[in-house]
């Protein structure tokens, strides 16, 4: 049967202005950057607004509603934005395209088995013969998606049945069948996407089917595989046929036929059988040494069966590439990502891009070793390891200087051989906070404040609440760590959750946390259907569902001033007086306050909603300070992460958080009743700021440290008790001020600092 697949038209890919060769080269580029791609669509509107479009390469899925028109058969050339769709490497949102009409030859489904489905075949169109289901009876309820599962006796698949398809309802068919369709993923699982029911029917034998293992591994008609420096290999011939297999024999070509031989001969494998052998290999060069295995038989279809042969000589390395990479740019810059592109190197297949923040990069690769995404190399860290040409880091906030290096190797894990010298260089800085004309004509002296302020963040577009993972989680929350595993971090308790993509809330046991709790609301509930208060991203953050999420439930977010009575690494439930309330890690103290004042101030007065903060009529005994969100809110200001992710959410849900953007825009509201605070921030700032004043430690005749915290001192002036300045300076801008306190005569003085909210001093005494 027919394990490859053949395309008249070749297909041209271009990222960001420049051509690339085909869809496998696009699969490579970074998530978020722009790719155009250009081969036969596999399926229709059976499978809803998506498109899987394939050429001799490989495939890649595009979606968008525009695409409804698009047929299967039909030839396209499609360009949007790299995205990952819960594991699923897609096009999405799909700029525009172009349909060229019907293909003059579809691509045949590639025949595999179930254990060669993995992330090289993705999207692609293939065939699983010889298989049963699992379960019996109908394939779901007409009008909802099912997920089945076939067998082959040792291994089980997932089969996803579209509500849309004619499959829909229909019978599960009893005994072998062969099942067509698109090879889809969803979280950790591959799974197979038929289209209608000709894709499923009843699975004939086959007189002779030939099938190569190599080390226990099927090697696919015209696969490669990796021989390294490995002298011996075994080799197995099986036939799936019901008939014998007659093999003529082996032989090998190619730049390095002669240092490879096997004991393929001529004989037969009989049905259902299968023959063992070895493959040999004696290198006599260095670098990278390359053949091909052809192996003749009476399979009608695959005959010869081919394998390429890669190897490496006596040196233990491949060939080093000619020139690293030229041309390093960043097309791609905003507060939250960033984005690079490079020419490629010569004779060069792979790429190992190497980032760090603040100063340009020392560190160097070493040959022979295998780097993956998010591991340390001296002092920086990979942001990207592949053939592709392009890159995007994970883990970029606003306002920071970042350095790239980016080195060309060759070879296959074990055996890269890296040009250590003259690295593709380059350095860009992300973005800040991209307000410009947002708030023009919001005035915060007017009594209308509140009001404008809702009309300008609300309504929005709407992003469902199932959506956060692809959206801020995947594009913006998950990072990198070493060995190529991802880590996330939880909003109240500070935890690194490490896994292997992709991220899953259940595997994970995580979840999307509402700052301003669902059930403060008051249009509690609101999630079935969603509503926009209840998805809405800039309120909800990632959490360690038991030991965060849970605990904190729907309490009054304040500080614990009393017994702690649960506490997960730096988040804890306790007594704030007489009520029990959650405190959140610091770091997350100023956001939390900053997303409920955003909550509260986006919904006011939709269909006649009040949204202060609780009490409320169903929680009265949930007292949700004021004092202490707005105490968080100055004392945690919006660093470069939160910005960033204000940028982020800007990007795709069409509004801002105020109260990032504009601190001040809280003095001006009471959110206990929604209204106008016409006395700002006067109001009782001289008393928060005194309380965060620090200065120890008293009395010292060494270093005397300064700081207010969650702010910076604009300017000090130290004086004596009879007010004769002693030291001062202007425009210092310190997080914490450091004097020397040898220098200064024993004695007591009063050290007065200004910050962006006025000014506070305290007595400090030097021995």
């Amino acid at each position: 049967m027919k394990r490859v697949f053949t395309l008249v038209s070749l297909i041209a890919i271009s990222f960001i202005g420049r051509s690339q060769a085909t869809i496998s080269d696009a699969r490579q580029m970074g998530i978020g950057q722009t790719v155009t791609v250009h081969g036969v669509v596999t399926n229709g509107s059976e499978l809803g607004s998506i498109r899987y479009i394939q050429d001799a390469t490989g495939a890649l899925p595009a979606y968008g509603s525009s695409l409804s028109s698009v047929q299967r058969g039909d030839t396209i050339t499609a360009t949007g934005v790299l995205f990952d769709f819960s594991g699923l490497l897609e096009i999405s949102p799909t700029n525009s395209f172009t349909n060229h009409g019907n293909a003059v030859v579809n691509p045949t489904p590639l025949v595999i088995p179930i254990t060669s489905a993995s992330e090289s075949l993705e999207a692609q169109l293939v065939r699983i013969d010889n298989v049963t289901f699992v379960t019996t009876g109908t394939f779901g309820t007409a009008g909802s998606n099912t997920t089945v599962q076939i067998t082959d006796g040792t291994n089980t698949f997932d089969v996803r049945i579209n509500s849309t398809t004619n499959i829909d309802g229909t019978a599960i068919p009893t005994g072998a069948v062969s099942v067509v369709g698109l090879l889809g993923q969803f979280n950790a699982n591959y799974q197979l996407i038929p289209r209608d029911l000709n894709d499923i029917f009843a699975y004939v034998a086959p007189n002779q089917e030939i099938n190569v293992k190599l080390n226990g591994t099927t090697v696919l008609n015209n696969g490669t595989y990796v021989v390294g420096n490995t002298a011996s290999t075994p080799l197995v011939i099986e036939n799936a046929g019901v008939g014998s297999l007659s093999v003529s024999g082996a032989t090998f070509s190619g730049t390095n036929a002669a240092e490879f031989s096997t004991t393929v001969a001529a004989g037969t494998v009989a049905a259902s059988g299968s023959n063992s052998y070895t493959l040999n290999y004696a290198p006599t060069g260095t670098g990278t040494r390359v053949a091909t295995l052809s192996i003749a038989s009476n399979d009608p279809d695959e005959n010869p069966y081919v394998i390429n042969l890669i190897a490496v000589g006596t040196d233990g390395l491949a060939t080093q590439p000619t020139s690293n990479p030229s041309n390093l740019t960043f097309p791609l810059v905003e507060a939250y990502t960033v984005g690079g592109q490079y020419a490629a190197g010569s004779n060069a297949e792979n790429y190992l891009v190497l980032w760090k923040t603040g100063s340009p990069i020392t560190a160097v690769p070493v040959d022979g070793t295998t780097y993956k995404r998010g591991d340390w190399l001296g002092d920086a860290k990979v942001a990207y390891a592949g053939s592709g040409t392009s890159f995007t880091p994970r883990g970029v906030i606003a306002n920071q200087p970042y350095y790239f290096a980016v080195y060309a190797f060759n070879g296959p894990e074990g055996f890269e051989n890296y040009l250590t010298t003259s690295p593709a260089t380059g350095n860009t800085t992300s973005l800040g906070a991209q307000i410009g004309s947002y708030y023009s004509g919001i005035n915060a002296s007017s009594s209308t404040l509140l009001s404008d302020l809702t009309a300008l963040i609300n309504p929005h577009t709407f992003i469902s609440y199932f959506n956060y993972k692809q959206t801020m989680m995947n594009q913006f929350e998950v990072k990198d760590t070493t060995d190529g595993q991802s880590f996330v971090t939880c909003a109240y308790s500070g935890e690194n959750k490490v896994f292997t993509d992709p991220f899953d809330w259940t595997a994970q046991g995580y979840s999307r946390e509402h700052s301003f709790c669902h059930s403060w609301m008051p249009t509690y509930p609101c999630d079935s259907p969603e509503a926009p208060e209840y998805t809405d991203q800039h309120n909800l953050y990632p959490t360690n569902l038991v030991n965060a999420n849970t605990p904190r439930s729907n309490l009054a977010m304040m500080d614990v001033t009393g017994t702690v009575v649960f506490s997960y690494l730096e988040g804890k439930v306790g007594y704030n007086g007489s009520q029990l309330v959650f405190e959140p890690r610091a770091q997350q103290k100023g956001n939390a306050a900053r997303a409920i004042f955003y909550m509260a101030t986006c919904y006011n007065g939709i269909s006649g909603n009040n949204w202060h903060i609780p009490p409320t009529a169903a929680y009265p005994s949930i007292l949700q300070s004021e004092a202490s969100l707005k105490t968080w809110h100055f004392n945690d200001l919006p660093d470069n992460y939160e910005i960033a992710r204000n940028e982020y959410v800007y990007s795709i849900q069409g509004n801002r958080n105020p109260y990032v953007d504009s601190v001040d825009f809280a003095c001006y509201v009471k959110f206990t009743d929604m209204t106008y605070d016409a006395s700002g921030c006067l109001s009782g700032l001289t008393e928060k700021l005194d309380a965060n004043f620090v200065v120890f430690p008293v009395p010292t005749n060494d270093k005397i440290y300064v700081q207010v915290n969650g702010t910076e001192i604009l300017s000090w002036n130290l004086t004596d008790m009879q007010g004769r300045t002693v030291a001062s300076a202007d425009q210092t801008n310190l997080p914490v001020l450091v004097l020397e306190g040898s220098t200064y005569k024993a004695g007591t003085y009063v050290i007065q600092v200004e910050t962006p909210y006025g000014t506070a001093q305290r007595q400090l005494v030097i021995e």
